[in-house]
């Protein structure tokens, strides 16, 4: 599957509009893969930027999965116009991600 940020893919022709999609996930932002921060590591600031940009780049993984499989049960095989939120949930270590598009199907 194509995915861009751009609204047109170099080299082939959208067919068809099949629909806005969007993918989401959530998680701690100090985890990753079940692997949780330590009480320690929070006061050791290239630790604790590590974990977070790991459990970031994790649940970003996850929501574009989502984002994909949801393009795919519309008959899609790309996604233009992608855009991308992080939110913090208030007062937790949460992270929402939530990736928006639209589905097309494209064609050399």
């Amino acid at each position: 599957m194509i995915l861009t940020t751009t609204h047109n893919i170099e080299n082939f022709n959208i067919v068809d509009y099949l629909g806005i999609v969007t993918g989401t996930a959530y998680d701690s932002s100090y985890s990753s893969k079940g692997d949780k921060m330590s009480f320690k590591d929070m006061f050791s600031t290239s630790k604790y930027y590590e974990k977070y940009a790991i459990g970031l780049e994790f649940i970003k993984e996850k929501a574009f999965q989502n984002l994909k499989d949801n393009a795919k049960k519309l008959g899609a095989n790309a996604v233009v116009g992608i855009q991308l939120d992080i939110e913090p949930v208030a007062n937790s270590t949460t992270l929402l991600v939530s990736i928006t598009g639209t589905a097309v199907k494209v064609e050399e």
